[in-house]
């Protein structure tokens, strides 16, 4: 039977019950973070919660966790669940309280709940690339913050399931922002080009490992705006996130990217983050066993 984190216990699914007057159920009051697990190792662990509590920091969310303390929650619910490739999503609200907007006073206990899912790298669409749609962002002007409000986000990813696409690629007015559920890239004569880390955007963790990727390969990369017209002309197109990974987009909109084909760029960032899985241990952390 599976196990499920709810409040630092581990119990069985069928058990795993949160209550209706959750603050997370009622306003989406909380914060989240999905950590990929890789041959028995949780990868890049620490960027993720050290994001974790950078977005409880900003919604005001006493989180009494450090880092190496989630790391070690982590570990015991994937070790519970046999993870060897897979990820882990932990939850946190604000707790059980009267619903009410503010914020409850004096405040009460946070709820943190976490599951485990086992599943293999994306081989296929990797090799062969997905099909995207570009969709005006109608999301907050706070995506920086890893928060439970995602209902921008499925509406975006439910428009390009519309269009037999796996992701839409968003954009305020004519600069474009980012996915759905990824970071987005337009390469151009040997340039990556991705929107700037600000409040528009989520600075993605697999973000972070291209950029270093790109920077250990002699790849420029550029974090600045550009248009919707420039991502359609461009040589290649990537969206990345901790489930896709490097994940190379070869229709957009209904029309190749390019030539259709995975771009020598986008292969030489897939090669770089592969090497990443397997050999670094500055950025991989060892699961308990």
């Amino acid at each position: 039977m599976t196990k499920v984190l709810i409040n630092e216990k581990l119990v069985e699914e069928n058990e795993a019950n949160v209550p209706y007057n959750d603050r997370g159920y009622n306003f989406g009051d909380g914060i989240y973070e999905y950590v990929r697990v890789y041959n028995n190792r949780l990868f890049t662990a620490r960027a993720h919660f050290e994001r974790l509590l950078r977005s409880a920091n900003e919604i005001g969310l006493e989180l009494n966790y450090t880092v190496d303390g989630l790391i070690e929650l982590v570990q015991e619910l994937i070790s519970a669940n046999k993870v060897v490739t897979g990820g882990v999503y932990i939850q946190v609200t604000r707790g059980v309280a009267h619903r009410d907007h503010a914020f409850p006073t004096p405040s009460v206990q946070t709820m943190i709940t976490g599951f485990t899912k086992s599943y293999d790298r994306p081989y296929k669409n990797l090799e062969e690339g997905i099909n995207a749609v570009t969709t005006e962002d109608i999301r907050w002007l706070r995506c920086d913050i890893k928060s439970l409000n995602l209902l921008g986000n499925v509406l975006a990813k439910e428009y390009a399931t519309k269009y037999n696409a796996q992701e839409a690629i968003q954009h305020r007015g004519d600069t474009v922002t980012e996915g759905s559920s990824s970071n987005a890239y337009a390469i151009k004569d040997g340039v990556i080009y991705t929107h700037p880390t600000n409040n528009l955007i989520l600075n993605g963790i697999t973000r972070k490992v291209i950029k270093d990727i790109a920077e250990s390969n002699d790849i420029p990369f550029k974090e600045e705006a550009f248009s919707v017209d420039f991502l359609k002309q461009a040589d290649e197109v990537i969206v990345s996130s901790t489930s896709i990974e490097v994940m190379p987009v070869v229709k957009l909109d209904g029309d190749n990217v390019g030539d259709g084909q995975v771009g020598p760029i986008t292969k030489k960032l897939q090669e770089g983050f592969t090497n990443y899985i397997e050999n670094n241990e500055e950025i991989a952390q060892e699961i308990n066993r």
